[in-house]
């Protein structure tokens, strides 16, 4: 049997392990190992390889299917986002369980693209907003204002994440603080 090169120790390279836990996640094992050379203790994720999934790029081409570019891509969305630990890998999880679930050979890359604004859009407006700037390749801040318009029509005001304020306050919320300053005025 030949180990793959991930399952190597990350800190001294070691080819051999021993399994030390090991739990079920989702679809996935979660084995804690420890390298039998310098008794380091690493984690391991396993999980049963899907038949191939190919992405149909814009030009035509096709490429298999990613999930670790696809989470790069969310991630990077999502970068400096008060989003809870994991958001990005469930949100990459889901898209590719739902991908091959479709029993497809191959898939278009505007499909991966409308799941990932679809997801996006119900975790943070911030990291849609920036999903949508490279994937609907806003030519002028027009399409990008057109986007935050429609985002927002029928939107409620909501705290994101950890108190954070959405990224455009409602009128009445808006207004609010000018009428305490009014009235602050009046009484001085």
């Amino acid at each position: 049997m030949t180990l793959e090169k991930d399952m190597r120790c990350p800190y001294c390279g070691f080819v051999d392990s021993k399994v030390i836990d090991s739990r079920e996640l989702d679809e996935k094992v979660r084995r804690r190992r420890q390298c039998l050379k310098c008794e380091a203790r690493f984690t391991t994720y396993e999980s049963v390889v899907e038949r191939s999934l190919f992405v149909i790029k814009k030009d035509g081409r096709r490429e298999e299917f990613s999930r670790e570019k696809l989470a790069r891509g969310i991630g990077k969305a999502c970068e400096k986002r008060p989003l809870p630990t994991g958001a990005v890998d469930s949100v990459a999880d889901e898209i590719e369980r739902e991908l091959y679930g479709l029993g497809k050979a191959e898939v278009s890359t505007v499909t991966i693209g409308d799941m990932v604004m679809e997801r996006l859009k119900r975790l943070d407006h911030i990291a849609y907003i920036r999903f949508a700037s490279v994937y609907r390749e806003f030519a002028d801040i027009g399409s990008l204002k057109q986007a935050v318009d429609d985002l927002m029509i029928g939107e409620k005001p909501r705290l994101v994440g950890t108190g954070q304020l959405p990224l455009i306050p409602p009128p009445a919320a808006a207004a609010a603080p000018a009428r305490r300053l009014r009235r602050r005025a009046k009484r001085h």
